[in-house]
């Protein structure tokens, strides 16, 4: 057996470490029936649709052909970027609100591509800054600052 498409088979054990990760923890809390569902009922179920998916997917990207695809190598730039920024989110949210931290958070995330363009950038950065307040703010009413404690007069 050969790896077809390497990007899938990864994707599959991904979902299958995943989706038993999710089994093995949930087995803690009382799991029921599905007539009577227990607090760990809904992340096994869950867990176990994961890791069905993932054999799918790996399964499928296995081929009894020859010819076979060179993985790509190691990407670290788009990782540190995309991961700093959802750390860095994490850090400012508090401090500077969330306008500005969920700008930050796009901006940072959005260098990772080889194809960024700043001016794309602040535009998706804005609009899906609209998404996000209309969604937790106004919507689900979280309990988040959405301004920075020296602009709306906290302390």
């Amino acid at each position: 057996m050969h790896i077809k498409k390497t990007k899938d088979f990864k994707t599959g054990l991904i979902f299958i470490l995943f989706g038993i990760a999710s089994m093995v923890f949930s087995g803690s809390y009382q799991i029921g029936t599905s007539a009577k569902m227990g607090p760990g009922y809904f992340p096994f179920v869950l867990g176990g649709m994961l890791t069905g998916l993932g054999l799918v997917i790996s399964l499928r990207s296995l081929s009894k052909a020859e010819g076979t695809r060179k993985a790509r190598s190691f990407r670290a730039k788009p990782v540190v970027l995309v991961l700093s920024s959802v750390i860095l989110f994490g850090l400012v949210l508090r401090p500077l609100g969330l306008v500005f931290s969920t700008v930050i958070l796009i901006i940072v995330s959005s260098m990772a591509s080889d194809e960024f363009r700043k001016k794309e950038a602040i535009l998706n950065a804005f609009v899906l800054l609209a998404i996000v307040l209309i969604i937790f703010v106004y919507l689900l009413k979280f309990q988040i600052p959405v301004w920075p404690s020296f602009l709306a007069g906290r302390t």
